[in-house]
This record gives structure tokens, sequence and C-alpha cells, in this order.
């Protein structure tokens, strides 16, 4: 089994910035990815950011340039540093974890970022 823990979400004014954090543990394999995904109200979930454990990392459209994916040296955890923050960008944040060795695909419980305008 995989768990993930996430933190970093809260309010914040537009233009403003803030840093997701999401720890894996369990039974990680290392060839993966992890990921950030968001929901907004009334929206379906998408995808912002992935990093994988061998490549380069990629971004969604709306947020390149803005957001950075990045790891720490053990490649448990993943941050996401958002930049120029928009009121669109408003959403639960949920982190996942997708192995490619077997079937795991585990996410988050969810952090909310609020960006006011």
């Amino acid at each position: 089994q995989v768990q993930l823990v996430e933190s970093g979400g809260g309010l914040v004014e537009a233009g403003g910035a803030l840093r997701l954090s999401c720890t894996a543990s369990g039974s990680i394999f290392s060839r993966n990815v992890m990921g950030w995904y968001r929901q907004g109200p009334g929206n379906q979930r998408e995808r912002v950011a992935s990093s994988f454990s061998r490549g380069p990392a990629t971004y969604a459209d709306s947020v390149e340039g803005r957001f950075a994916i990045s790891r720490d040296n053990a490649g448990n955890t993943v941050y996401l540093q958002m930049n120029s923050l928009r009121p669109e960008d408003t959403a639960v944040y949920y982190c996942n974890y997708r192995s490619f060795v077997d079937t795991t695909d585990v996410w988050g419980q969810g952090t909310q970022v609020t960006v006011s305008s």
C-alpha cells in the first residue's frame, strides 16, 4: 500500500505564491510518476503537473511558466511551487502517485488553494 500526505494549501492574493508538498510512504517503486491535479468549483478534475522518476516534468498549458514541480533526493516527496497565482487557480489540489511496476494508483486527500482577486 502507498499513502500520500499533502500540505501547503491556503489563501493567497492574486499574484502571490504558495508551495504544496506531498509525501508518499509505503510500498513505493522507483519507477513511478507523481503529480498534481486540481478540481475547481463546478469543474472536472484536471492535471496540473507531473514528475516522472525518469524524464522531464510536464505541465498543463494553463500553468506553464508559473508553476514548477520538483522532487526531493529520495524521490518520495513532490513539491508544487505555484507563482503568479490567479483567481482561476482556486481549486482543491490533489496529489497522485502511480506506479509503472504494478497497478498502484493512489490519491491524496486534497488541499484547498484559494486565490483572492
